[in-house]
Parts: C-alpha cells; structure tokens; sequence
C-alpha cells in the first residue's frame, strides 16, 4: 500500500495514511478511459436538434396549380421541401447520444482515473477543509497555501460552505464521493481528498 502523507489546509504535514493498492495502483489503459469519457460526454450532449418536415408545416394541402398545361413543373401543395418555408428533407430530429458501458468498465475504468493520479503525484490528502462560513477568500487563500493547480476536492459529505466558497474560483470543483467520476478525475491536475472521504472511496468499491 502506499503512504501518503495527510495535511492540514496551511500545507503543514499532520499524519500518514494508507491508500489501497486495489483502487489507487492499477495498471492504467487509455482505451478504457477514453471509452468511460466518450460515454459521459455522450450523455451530456442535449440532442435538442430539430426541424419542420413537411407534415409539420401550417398550411393548405390543396394543389398550387392543374397539373398539365401550365408550362410549369408539376407541383403539390405550398409544404414541399423544394419552396421557400416548405418542409426541410433529411434534417434532425430530438434524440438521445448516449450509450451505456458494462459497469465493471466504468469501476475499472475509475479506479484506473484515481491510479494515474497517484502515479503522477498528483493526490494530495486533507485532514480537514472546513469552513464556518461562506468566504470565497478563504478557500482561494488555502489553495494558494498547498499550491493547488486546478483542484478537485472530494467530500465526504454535503458541504455547502465550501461548495458555494469555491463555485467562483476558476478552474476549482467541489464534489461528494458519490458523484465521483473519471472525466472530472482526468480533467483536473489535482486530486484533493478530504481523508474521511477516502474511506467512503474503498467502501464504493467492496460494495
């Protein structure tokens, strides 16, 4: 297992503790990952688009003119695709992009987010972030104190003063161990835990 030294919100080394090799030393493929983040990003896009076909379009179904005689092209009603503010061919319609991954996909893939973070030194482990207030300057302060490059900080709990303390800080994201997931995990330099939170982690996981 390794060791990974616990500190305070001044960067100042307060104890030790063990991280399970299961879940923060596994072998990292990039495939998965991908795979993982394809599907969370897929399940984001809102697949809103959409058109008026011919059916959809307000107006008479009468024919504009006889069909032979004219000199004209044949021609149907005022709702053809082929006039102005007639019905569009081909064009999209509401759907959803999303797509499932087998679950042991996605836990493998989360535990393979969480080692590369490790591998990288790049998990710094909190005895506590508590707040008595909400203060964005305080937050901003203790980032600045543990040099923390566009950190993720994981909670073990509902934490609303720092949620709303930090909201405005650019770059910094406030997450509860159950929405944990591997695109905010690979899209932040650094994994902060708050250490009851790691326990929460490894409970997530035997489960």
């Amino acid at each position: 297992m390794a060791v990974v030294e616990v500190k305070n919100t001044n960067g100042d080394k307060v104890s030790e503790i063990e991280l399970s090799d299961e879940i923060f030393n596994v072998p990292v493929k990039k495939s998965i990952l991908h795979e993982v983040v394809r599907m969370q990003m897929a399940s984001r896009r809102r697949g809103t688009a959409a058109v008026k076909h011919r059916s959809d379009i307000a107006g008479s179904t009468i024919k504009l003119y006889r069909q032979k005689g004219t000199g004209r092209a044949r021609r149907g009603n005022i709702k053809s695709p082929l006039l102005r503010g007639g019905g569009v061919v081909f064009g999209p319609d509401p759907r959803s992009y999303a797509f499932k991954v087998p679950k042991k996909v996605r836990r493998l893939a989360l535990k393979m987010a969480l080692s590369s973070k490790m591998q990288n030194q790049s998990i710094i482990v909190l005895d506590a972030f508590a707040l008595d207030q909400i203060k964005t300057k305080t937050v901003a302060s203790a980032i600045k104190q543990l040099a923390l490059k566009k950190p993720l900080i994981i909670t073990d709990s509902k934490d609303t003063n720092l949620e709303l303390s930090s909201r405005n800080i650019p770059g910094v994201k406030v997450l509860r161990v159950e929405g944990l997931n591997v695109y905010d995990i690979l899209n932040h330099e650094t994994l902060v835990l708050v250490e009851p939170s790691i326990k929460q982690i490894e409970g997530r996981f035997a489960a």
